[in-house]
């Protein structure tokens, strides 16, 4: 009896002493997917500009995967979001740079979310036959909706965006960003499909050819694709040349209060182009037959300020060629932020108002609320911007130039309707002076390179503050400025009309790919409440 008793007394004086290695277990067991989602994320941030180290985006969806694949659809979601967390605080750090971390860290909040709820639709594909490419499907189907809503969408943050400088680019010309995302994503998952399939073939020695057939060619297809879309990039002028001038009059102070000195700004770039125009005369640099400014050199409205039409009248008669002019104007009591063609004999000719103007920064959503939580908030926009209609493409000295006014550049439908509508060129004037020097004008000068192989078009940055450019259709930069300095940019470029596929399809390769989510999302849904009903029974 003895002997029994103490056979039952020894595992109740080992429970206490084994409970808590257990729970500590337990809590290694959440932590480490945790971390990993967090440092993925952190990983892909790395992978974008200003840095050019475009391949660290595939082991970064390599780990996602790993992470998530076998998951419930509620981790997922955590997982994601915390995937979503270490990739969007530093890539939009910028957007605090000059109001504080308040509005920063409630934007990147809020699309985090998206990027939770593509980790819960990971988990729900990722026990599918050939699940990489339902899981990249699903990633593409989030871009979407994220550059959709709320507000009109915020699409910064696409892969596609991120790389320029990578062996995927040309896809960008097959499909536009949805497809070059996706290749990038596909490859990602596909790579952990492989190292995963290796290392249970090692433990069991048996492997499943099907599944490592397809493990392969997620990262083969995308590669093959990336090199035979070369051949839809060209620089070859199409319809002639033209030698644009790319104007950086710089600002006075960065920050926020820039718009105080309105008419210093215009000065710069009215000084700029009459600089440029003594070195003409001198033989130092080739005649400009167009000259861009950036958006709001003139935030002065020359339309009702007579100084102010007679220093942009002086620029252009200076420099003898037509200027894109970017304005602040006001017709009917609305407010536009406006590109201007002004002739040097005529005077302002055209105009294109910009239609996707920036929530928080262009208009305010929800002033009365916001304005009953702070009213200071209100403040920084005083009166919202009015959205232009029509697609903008102004005829300068025989050539078609495209615009896309700043924050448009990350709207798939903003530049490619200028393609559509006749452009031969694109520029992009932007004012970047709000964000000193962050990573922000880097990494929109990197969607500027995704769109000119996109459309196969050489596409302009003018910028009031940096960086400027000159971007040839292959996405080469040629010519570029520093940032907080004047300058000028003179280049002979090419003139192209020809669409590309990604031109031509338009939104069509989108839609596919999130149809082909849906399927999956479905496809795993159903597996998933079948499974269940079926351990129940």
């Amino acid at each position: 009896m003895t002997a029994t008793a103490t056979t039952v007394d020894e595992p109740d004086q080992l429970e206490p002493q084994a409970a808590p290695a257990s729970r500590g277990a337990a809590w290694v067991r959440r932590l480490v997917p945790a971390a990993v989602a967090a440092l993925s994320g952190v990983l892909l941030y790395v992978s974008f500009p200003p840095r050019t180290l475009w391949w660290l985006a595939l082991p970064a969806f390599a780990l996602f995967a790993w992470i998530l694949r076998g998951r419930t659809w509620k981790a997922g979601l955590g997982l994601g979001y915390l995937f979503g967390l270490g990739f969007l605080l530093p890539l939009l750090v910028w957007t605090g740079v000059e109001v504080g971390p308040g509005p920063w860290l409630a934007l990147v909040a809020v699309e985090a979310l998206y990027v939770a709820l593509v980790g819960a639709g990971i988990t729900l594909v990722s026990r599918l036959p050939a699940w990489p490419l339902w899981a990249a499907a699903v990633w593409i189907a989030g871009e979407a909706a994220r550059a959709r809503a709320p507000f009109g969408g915020f699409p910064w943050g696409k892969i596609a965006f991120g790389q320029a400088d990578g062996v995927f680019l040309p896809l960008a010309a097959v499909g536009g960003t949805p497809v070059l995302s996706f290749a990038v994503v596909l490859c990602g998952f596909g790579l952990y499909e492989i190292v995963r399939l290796a290392v249970e073939g090692r433990r069991t020695g048996a492997v499943h050819k099907g599944a490592a057939a397809v493990a392969l060619l997620g990262v083969a297809v995308p590669v093959a694709g990336a090199l035979a879309a070369r051949a839809l990039v060209s620089d070859k002028a199409e319809k002639g040349t033209t030698t644009v001038a790319v104007i950086q009059g710089n600002v006075p102070r960065a920050g926020l209060d820039f718009n105080s000195q309105r008419r210093a700004v215009l000065d710069h770039h009215a000084r700029e182009t009459e600089r440029l125009a003594a070195e003409v005369r001198a033989g130092k640099v080739a005649k400009p037959d167009i000259v861009l400014w950036p958006e709001n050199s003139s935030d002065i409205d020359p339309f009702t300020n007579a100084d102010a039409r007679a220093v942009i009248d002086g620029a252009a008669r200076a420099i003898g060629a037509p200027i894109s002019v970017g304005g602040v104007v006001e017709r009917d009591g609305k407010l536009y932020n406006e590109q201007i063609l002004w002739d040097p004999e005529k005077g302002a000719v055209d105009t294109y108002d910009k239609r996707q103007v920036q929530p928080f920064g262009e208009y305010l959503p929800l002033r009365s609320l916001l304005g009953a939580i702070n009213k200071d908030w209100t403040t920084m926009v005083r009166q919202d911007f009015s959205r232009g209609t029509e697609p903008g493409v102004f005829t300068m000295d025989g050539a078609k130039v495209g615009l896309a006014t700043c924050y448009e550049a990350a709207f798939d439908w903003a530049v490619r309707d200028t393609v559509t509508d006749g452009a031969q060129m694109i520029s992009v004037p932007s004012n970047n002076a709000t964000f000193d020097r962050s990573e922000m004008t880097y990494q929109q000068l990197a969607m500027s390179r995704i769109r000119a192989v996109e459309h196969s078009r050489t596409v302009t940055v003018p910028v009031t503050s940096g960086v400027s450019a000159v971007i040839m259709p292959d996405g080469r930069i040629t010519r570029r400025t520093g940032m907080f300095v004047a300058d000028s940019l003179v280049q002979k470029v090419p003139l192209r009309t020809s669409e590309t596929p990604a031109t031509k399809l338009g939104i069509l390769p989108e839609m596919l790919l999130v149809v082909l989510a849906a399927v999956g999302l479905g496809w795993g849904a159903t597996t998933a409440v079948r499974g269940r009903r079926g351990s129940d029974a």
